[in-house]
């Protein structure tokens, strides 16, 4: 994306995140950008000073890019369940550093270790329980490939930490576009 693509996309985040926080209606964003009109995964992550403070996303989406974003960050402001009870406050705005990741395509793995840490994202799923990690967090953890798939079983999937190593699981990959900036 070009420099003024993601000038849009963060600014439709933090003014979405912002709305949402000062319990103000969810702004309308007119956008015509042909960048923005595609239909490709997004997540949105929200830290202060460093400190995660909410992350949603989805793989797939049914409106385009710029409204995905706007959605999605406000999920992560105000609907991510491990911060429901520390939501981002007004006064926090003005530290609150804002990621967007766009996503590519789901691939699946025959072998689950024929991936690369820091470059893809992992989506792992069983039935109806499914897990993600994006890319970034081998990157923040460094844990080895082993360790980055029993993660994403044991704390996102819910599934035992060695699920990823039975040929009932399916694993894919991704990568991300990441977007940084401040609110």
């Amino acid at each position: 994306m070009d420099e003024q693509t993601k000038k849009i996309l963060l600014d439709i985040a933090r003014r979405s995140v912002e709305a949402a926080i000062k319990r103000e209606p969810r702004p309308f964003f007119p956008c015509k950008h042909p960048n923005l009109q595609g239909k490709e995964g997004v997540f949105v992550t929200l830290k202060i000073q460093g400190q995660l403070r909410g992350c949603i996303g989805r793989f797939i989406s049914d409106v385009p890019l710029y409204q995905s974003v706007s959605e999605i960050a406000i999920s992560s402001a105000v609907e991510d369940p491990r911060f429901e009870y520390n939501r981002i406050t007004p006064a926090e705005l003005s530290h609150l550093e804002i990621e967007i990741s766009v996503l590519s395509l789901l691939k699946p793995l025959e072998n689950p270790l024929d991936f690369e840490l820091g470059k893809h994202g992992v989506y792992i799923k069983k039935g109806v329980q499914v897990g993600c990690f994006l890319p970034q967090v081998a990157t923040e953890t460094g844990w080895s490939k082993e360790e980055f798939l029993s993660h994403c079983c044991a704390s996102k999937a819910g599934l035992p930490a060695t699920a990823w190593r039975h040929k009932d699981v399916e694993i894919y990959v991704f990568t991300t576009e990441i977007i940084k900036g401040k609110a």
